[in-house]
């Protein structure tokens, strides 16, 4: 039986704190040898919010916000960052008061990545935790099968990086942080083609490939939209199982039709195996990338190195001047030496940020509705513009980003292993659009790789 991460103040790889948390896998948390010190804990926090947070009533209710995230599965680095964004607001927000005078908590299930564990997670949540609001876990896939019941409830449903998953609902109640735009399914893949398009000599022909998963799939969809308008010819388009294990096959095939360029839609195992399936191989297409998800985690980061050079992907926000925007610093300041305790991605650049802005814009909601009135916080939603560390956001009638500000960018000048080199400008350098453009493209593929 599943039993909740009830959290209040604290983060994933702090010390245990039986006295206020409960065990996912096991009945109430039972006081033990480390009582003493839990409760040492606890009076310092009290002492704390007495004095960062003298505007919280004593006493008051707690406003519980419930979700799944993955904690274990394929997705679990991506899912243990954002939760700890998420713990980071949650104790920003606290530390002023909380909530319409009430402090935060949080209750969380792990999904284990699983999509089939969402809908009894929400379902849980809501009727035995009693959760005020719901918010997803991270991804398409686990964002995908809490929809119906989200919609059936008319609950508002923040969405963690999903991809197109209310075009075919429309659900009013829905909004999602990633900055897709009102074509979230072509934002992976238009700055890809229409740099392509812009080169000289202009690349012709195109290759297309991805995982049989929801992501891939949807990004693949916006790929030949693409491809197609621009006039390039499409000599592959295939995709292969999310249990792929050996990619040089993949590769080997992709080689022999002798594209112009490559698109890949993946997830972070998969981009992981096709860019070292590419290096062994020898692909060197006039460009290559397009919609990896994961490159840009420090863990990948670190493991190909050198092998990033010339990849043109997808982005949302990298250490660039040109997306300094208020805040932003300040948070990964807070969250950098947090993550490091924690195990998780030291350097936060992709997903953390977009997860505590995502918390922000419902923190704002509640705030500017004076209450937690399903109805009243998605009109507030559809109606304003939200200050956040990602910068200004305003959502369209279908929940995604009224303008799309997903970025194109290379990776250049890497050198060796060593993450700290990415915490620089100019290895992962803006690309397109012009208006965020932080440096200049390197073509083809295989000069950015001398």
């Amino acid at each position: 039986m599943m039993r909740p991460l009830i959290r209040t103040r604290r983060r994933i790889g702090a010390a245990s704190a039986p006295v206020i948390a409960r065990s996912r896998t096991g009945g109430a948390a039972r006081v033990s040898t480390w009582t003493r010190t839990a409760l040492a804990g606890a009076l310092v926090a009290a002492v704390a919010l007495l004095v960062g947070g003298s505007a919280m009533a004593q006493g008051a209710k707690p406003i519980k916000i419930g979700f799944g995230m993955a904690l274990t599965g394929g997705l679990a680095g991506n899912g243990k960052a954002a939760l700890l964004a998420m713990q980071i607001w949650r104790d920003d927000v606290n530390k002023k008061g909380g909530l319409l005078g009430r402090p935060v908590e949080f209750v969380y299930y792990d999904d284990q990545t699983n999509p089939a564990t969402v809908p009894g997670i929400y379902t849980k949540l809501l009727d035995v935790d009693k959760v005020d609001l719901v918010v997803s876990g991270y991804g398409t896939n686990l964002i995908a099968p809490a929809m119906p019941l989200v919609m059936e409830r008319k609950l508002l449903f923040m969405g963690l990086f999903g991809l197109a998953n209310n075009e075919k609902y429309k659900y009013p109640r829905y909004f999602q942080i990633a900055p897709g735009g009102p074509d979230p399914a072509g934002a992976f893949s238009e700055g890809f083609f229409e740099l392509a398009a812009k080169q000289s000599p202009r690349p012709k022909t195109a290759a297309l490939v991805g995982a049989d998963a929801e992501f891939p799939q949807t990004a693949l969809v916006g790929a030949r939209h693409h491809a197609k308008r621009l006039g390039f010819q499409v000599v592959y388009d295939k995709t292969y199982p999310p249990t792929t294990v050996d990619y040089t096959p993949i590769v080997r095939a992709i080689k022999a039709t002798n594209p112009d360029v490559v698109f890949v839609a993946s997830y972070p195992p998969d981009s992981t195996g096709m860019v070292l399936a590419a290096s062994e191989v020898g692909l060197e297409p006039k460009m290559f990338g397009g919609g990896m998800v994961g490159l840009h985690f420090t863990a990948l980061l670190t493991k190909l190195g050198a092998k990033l050079n010339g990849i043109v992907d997808y982005g949302f926000w990298v250490p660039e001047p040109t997306m300094k925007f208020p805040g932003i610093e300040a948070f990964l300041q807070k969250y950098q030496p947090e993550a490091v305790k924690a195990g998780v991605d030291p350097l936060g650049f992709y997903l953390p940020p977009w997860a505590y802005a995502m918390m922000q814009v419902l923190g704002q909601a509640v705030e500017g509705t004076k209450g937690l009135d399903q109805q009243k916080l998605a009109e507030y939603i559809h109606a304003q513009e939200f200050d956040t560390v990602v910068g200004k956001v305003k959502f369209g009638a279908d929940g995604e980003w009224a303008k799309s500000r997903t970025v194109t960018m290379q990776f250049q000048n890497i050198k060796g292993s060593d993450a700290d080199q990415f915490r620089q400008a100019g290895k992962q350098v803006v690309v397109y659009p012009d208006e965020l453009k932080s440096g200049k493209l390197i073509y083809p593929y295989s000069a950015a790789r001398k």
